[in-house]
């Protein structure tokens, strides 16, 4: 259920990401934003913060950063979430011909480690640059000091908390409610790939 409401957000987003022409911020244009990431790298490292101009434009650390994690990290996720089930797999013979299933763990696995890593150094680094600015970029489209982008991520963070809190006695007290609602989120898309390919998986010699 995790995975399909986390699949269907990043469908949303992409869409909007292309309908608003929002990618074009999240592309390297230049082979110049390497040198100038490194550049970058060093004064974060430094404690020498660059300037910030995050409304505008993004800097060459954090230009790369994003498109790895929403073109590169985002979709191996998605295939090599595939690639790990062995029913998936085998229908998925693309997937299953190029990746076996323990390297594709192993790939799935780092895809993960990148994620924890650039949401702790992202994190942590929109409270170190001014956490009052950037928290009105994200969540209120303002650009100033005020305390609105504060209080909607607060808000948001506090409904989060409520419905997490919330959520575990009711799955044990109604899990037949439960499994129903999780079916009904991924039966369409567990029917979708159960029709892809009729036929059903199977390994050859050199798969096992």
């Amino acid at each position: 259920v995790i995975s399909t409401l986390w699949l269907a957000n990043g469908i949303v987003f992409y869409v909007l990401l292309f309908v608003t022409g929002q990618w074009v911020r999240l592309v390297p244009l230049h082979w110049d934003v390497f040198p100038n990431a490194v550049s970058v790298a060093i004064q974060y490292l430094s404690l020498d913060w660059p300037k910030e101009t995050g409304w505008e434009n993004y800097n060459s650390l954090q230009l790369l950063a994003y498109f790895i994690t929403v073109f590169i990290a985002a979709p191996l996720a998605l295939i090599t979430g595939l690639g790990m089930s062995p029913a998936l797999s085998t229908r998925f013979r693309l997937i299953s011909s190029v990746f076996s299933i323990q390297i594709t763990r192993t790939l799935h696995f780092l895809v993960l480690c990148w994620f924890v890593i650039f949401l702790v150094v992202n994190v942590s680094l929109v409270i170190a640059t001014g956490a009052l600015n950037n928290l009105n970029h994200m969540y209120a489209d303002r650009n100033d000091q005020s305390w609105i982008g504060f209080g909607v991520f607060a808000g948001s963070l506090v409904v989060l908390i409520v419905a997490w809190v919330a959520a575990t006695p009711l799955t044990y007290r109604y899990p037949r409610a439960v499994r129903k609602a999780g079916y009904a989120l991924i039966g369409p898309a567990q029917r979708l790939f159960e029709h892809i390919d009729s036929k059903p998986g199977q390994y050859k010699e050199k798969d096992i």
